[in-house]
């Protein structure tokens, strides 16, 4: 079965990029290249769905929005 997960993607003030799964809790990864970044997120959703089973319900992804406030 081929399954879909939205994956966020930021970048710290060091440089590398960090990629994070919303619908699976704590499954995340970081590296300096997008290349290896995409395939260590492959590796870490195929390891929590080993590990945790199943997600769920799946959410419909909708958009990011950037809120600025002051603080």
């Amino acid at each position: 079965m081929v399954r879909q997960f939205d994956v966020i993607i930021e970048r710290d003030e060091e440089g590398y990029f960090i990629a994070s799964v919303p619908l699976l809790p704590g499954c995340h990864t970081q590296a300096k290249s997008l290349d290896v970044l995409m395939q260590r997120i492959r590796e870490a959703i195929e390891l929590c769905l080993e590990v945790e089973g199943a997600p769920f319900e799946p959410l419909d992804f909708v958009g990011v929005q950037r809120i600025t406030v002051a603080a």
